[in-house]
């Protein structure tokens, strides 16, 4: 089996990666960007991806989400069935890291999340230091040690040292907890372990009062709780979106079964984007 994640070594995908091959025996590849990881699982390159979909901070990955719905909606000949098999929350820890800790920093790099998240801390600190933006946290820290003096990376602290960088402070995101979820992504659906979410993608027949509500109304009349619900544009004009919604259950046992059932004669499109065991806080994601 192969797993693709955002790489180099040291990114906090490269981290989620690592604690699914715990789980499963996996061989690690690391792809430049989120797409292309993306791609190399639907394409069939690779058996399962990790990706990161949301963060407490700065909410959804808009790139993972507005994928997953192409791929349902794709009609060609080379659609996979690609689903969700999994879920990782990881505590996000950003640290300033540079080749030293005295030099004056010039630029910093990070992901534009990571930079997003420490916004404040950089405003409040550095001011006037140019800030450019990476792919990801560890390809910044690997920039850095290599340009050297007057170069700064926000990134892990795993990340730091794998690129033999100092750690100048640490902790810096402007929210704490900072919070990141990963979803593994691939061609299989896990069996119920009685512990399980489900997440969906669905579009209304048309724009009406209380279209949305007669939805979410199947939900709360089964007792079903929902973890998650937004909402992307679809793409094909202003105005009409398609839902995402993420529930408690599994596909294949009720009572989410029977809503699913009926939610169908509700919908102009209902997709479900994979059943899979929830994660438990507190679980060993760390090394």
């Amino acid at each position: 089996m192969i797993l693709a994640y955002l790489g180099p070594e040291g990114t906090f995908s490269h981290q989620a990666a690592h604690y699914w091959t715990r789980q499963q025996d996996c061989e690690l590849v690391s792809y430049p960007t989120v797409m292309a990881t993306l791609l190399a699982v639907s394409r069939g390159d690779v058996h399962l991806a990790a990706v990161p979909v949301e963060n407490s901070i700065e909410g959804s990955v808009n790139l993972t989400m507005d994928f997953l719905a192409k791929e349902q909606l794709r009609t060609d000949m080379r659609k996979t069935d690609i689903s969700i098999q999994g879920e990782l929350v990881l505590d996000i820890v950003h640290c300033l890291a540079a080749v030293d800790k005295s030099s004056p920093l010039e630029t910093i790099l990070s992901h534009p999340q990571a930079l997003a998240q420490c916004r404040g801390y950089l405003e409040n600190h550095f001011p006037q230091v140019r800030l450019e933006q990476t792919e990801s946290t560890a390809h910044a820290a690997a920039i850095a040690a290599a340009r050297g003096a007057g170069w700064g990376a926000i990134s892990s602290a795993y990340a730091a040292d794998t690129y033999n960088l100092a750690v100048r402070q640490k902790n810096i995101a402007d929210i704490t907890p900072n919070q990141t979820r990963f979803l593994l992504l691939g061609d299989s659906e896990p069996e119920s372990t009685g512990n399980d979410k489900t997440s969906l993608m669905l579009a209304l027949p048309q724009d009406k009062p209380g279209g949305l509500y007669s939805i979410l109304q199947e939900f709360a009349a089964a007792g079903i709780n929902l973890t998650r619900i937004e909402s992307r544009p679809s793409k094909k004009e202003l105005g009409d979106y398609i839902f995402f919604i993420d529930c408690e259950g599994h596909r294949r046992t009720q009572p989410l079964q029977r809503v699913l059932s009926l939610l169908n004669t509700k919908t102009a499109l209902l997709s479900v984007l994979g059943s899979y065991p929830v994660f438990v806080q507190g679980s060993d994601a760390h090394d």
